[in-house]
């Protein structure tokens, strides 16, 4: 039987490594699944309940595992759903290919059923490899260069492929005339700064008495090296959410997140620092860095399109994270972390992380009606394995994660950054899963992400329980019936109080429709069986769903916020129904004085 088209995709799949593919049929790519069936599901098609998922899943395997995520789809409508994940992979620099579906040729350009611009479509979200193959001579080079484009350039990149190409007989490339050949593979590459640039960057950090680190994902591969500095240089180290679980929140110069859901000694450490080292973090927020003019900066970063536009950097080092702080480290003063000066801030950076824990722990267990959401993250925090794996999506459980949750080596974590969209935490946790089937998974999600694409992605849990090792893969919700986190951007950034028919959400049974897939299911109303819902979730022998109802009163309170600004925002609450808003408002005043005395912002 002769080989076609669809057949020699997969086979190159398969020489690349690629394990699974996560997708959704449609005719468009009847070949490919043809295919799939002939080659006995290898690599493995992973089936969601929506392509939007399976692109999500791609972008938690990639983040995840280390390598490429693979998604496919049909034509049409199945292309324009793969959209937002690729958009999250895109803005993240998370390595994923689409293999799309088509029409076939013979009926392009003639309104066909589900015929769709691709190129227009994929233009911007795949704008560094785009193709279509029309004859089976363009492969293997098209997917050889999707696939090393997306590793090398961190990023999305998609082959549409029509319909009745699947289903031609594959043919390679001849020796001839505007024929182009192909060969597997790629070597690793490692960028450095040249040695005057380094020099220029050493000039800078040597001469702070107030250095502040911040670091990213870019970091991830440079543990050892960022300690290094960090103690060296006696720094205090902020983390952007991307880069949360790059180093250990158990060292005591680490400040935490950074930014609108970021941490008090974060948000202190790049007030009063007087020198910036930014390594492998495009952090977006100017408001939270340091004041300009008031601290000297020097950035890392293997991307020269991604340095010298987040803080006006004096010295911009292009090259590999851990090659480049090789090599920087030496250049610098042995002695600093033992001067005086450098130990009474450090010392200074240490105490704020101290009394920031302090008062994360006076805040969770602060009562509510009925379950303080921030006493569900801090419950979890200590059952977590040491292998764990957590996921969260987008809202106020991004607040909780990002303040909550303690990342200690061996652990790993990630959300949509950049794109910030909700959805991502129930379809990257089980990406993660299938990166890591050894391992447990957590997705920490709202009810709102959860109604709008979780529970489907339930059903993709439930479908392959049976592929994991470790059979904990645990799914919670915080059930507040609210929007929440619009919701009290309304209140804080508008003056506006909730618009209920926008805001208020119906209350789900959650652990019921767990149960229904014959899956644990597990829902917490008081806040005394908090612990043992996570117990009894670790414990479940598969995927389990646990739902905590929790207090949308309870308020995401920015690190920089004033007694003011927070008195201003209680009073936008008083904006909607009297009772309610009154109660809320005391609620939520009460809260906020437990949450800021001790510092200058009240």
């Amino acid at each position: 039987m002769s080989t076609k088209v669809s057949d020699h995709i997969l086979a190159r799949l398969r020489e690349w490594g690629v394990e699974q593919v996560f997708g959704y049929p449609g005719d468009g790519i009847n070949g490919l699944l043809a295919a799939w069936g002939r080659a006995d599901d290898q690599p493995r098609f992973i089936q969601s309940r929506h392509e939007e998922m399976s692109a999500f899943q791609a972008v938690g395997y990639a983040k995840f595992s280390g390598r490429l995520g693979v998604c496919a789809a049909t034509s049409g409508p199945g292309a324009i759903h793969l959209l937002n994940g690729l958009y999250d992979a895109k803005l993240d620099h998370v390595p994923v290919l689409a293999i799309v579906g088509q029409t076939h040729r013979s009926a392009m350009g003639g309104s066909y059923q589900q015929e769709v611009d691709l190129h227009t479509l994929f233009k911007d979200v795949a704008s560094d490899f785009l193709e279509t193959v029309t004859v089976p001579e363009q492969l293997p080079n098209v997917l050889d260069r999707a696939i090393r484009t997306a590793y090398a350039r961190r990023c999305p990149t998609a082959v549409i492929i029509p319909g009745d190409v699947q289903e031609l007989d594959y043919s390679a490339p001849t020796h001839e005339f505007k024929m182009v050949p192909s060969s597997l593979g790629m070597s690793e590459s490692t960028a450095i700064p040249t040695d005057d640039a380094l020099r220029r960057a050493a000039e800078i950090l040597n001469a702070g008495d107030k250095p502040a680190i911040l670091i990213g994902q870019g970091a991830a591969g440079a543990v050892a090296e960022v300690q290094r500095i960090a103690e060296l240089l006696g720094a205090g180290v902020a983390k952007a959410l991307l880069g949360k679980d790059v180093l250990s929140d158990e060292l005591p110069y680490v400040t935490g997140s950074i930014g609108l859901l970021g941490t008090r000694p974060s948000y202190e450490l790049m007030r009063d620092c007087d020198t910036l080292l930014t390594i492998g973090s495009s952090f977006p927020y100017t408001q939270f860095m340091p004041e300009f003019g008031k601290a000297r900066g020097v950035q890392i970063d293997l991307d020269p399109h991604m340095v010298g536009m987040r803080y006006p950097y004096e010295v911009n080092l292009v090259g590999d994270a851990r090659a480049t702080l090789q090599r920087l480290i030496p250049l610098l003063e042995t002695d600093r972390g033992g001067r005086p000066e450098d130990r009474e801030w450090f010392d200074t950076v240490s105490a704020n992380v101290r009394r920031w824990h302090e008062t994360m722990e006076r805040r969770a267990h602060l009562s509510a009606d009925p379950i303080n959401p921030e006493y569900v993250a801090r419950a979890l925090d200590p059952l977590l394995p040491q292998n764990s794996i957590i996921t969260s999506d987008s809202g106020s459980v991004a607040n909780w994660y990002a303040r909550h949750i303690t990342m200690r080596p061996g652990m790993r974590g990630s959300l949509s950054g950049t794109l910030a969209t909700m959805g991502a935490g129930v379809p990257y946790a089980i990406g993660a899963k299938f990166a890591h089937p050894d391992r447990p998974v957590f997705a920490l999600v709202g009810d709102g992400a959860m109604q709008m694409n979780g529970l489907a992605e339930v059903i993709t849990a439930a479908k392959y329980r049976d592929r994991w090792t470790d059979p904990r893969l645990v799914f919670a919700v915080w059930n507040n019936q609210d929007l929440n986190q619009v919701t009290w951007e309304m209140r804080a950034m508008e003056g506006a109080p909730s618009f209920l028919p926008s805001q208020e959400l119906p209350d789900v049974q959650y652990a019921a429709f767990a149960r229904s897939l014959g899956l644990t299911g597990i829902r917490v109303e008081k806040p005394q069986d908090v612990e043992a819902g996570w117990r009894a979730a670790l414990e479940a022998d598969g995927p389990s769903v646990v739902e905590f109802l929790t207090d949308p009163a309870v308020p995401p309170i920015p690190p920089h916020a004033s007694w003011e600004q927070m008195e201003a925002t209680a009073e936008s609450i008083l904006k909607g129904d009297a009772d309610r808003g009154s109660m809320i408002k005391q609620g939520f005043m009460a809260k906020v004085q437990e949450f800021l005395p001790g510092h200058d912002g009240k």
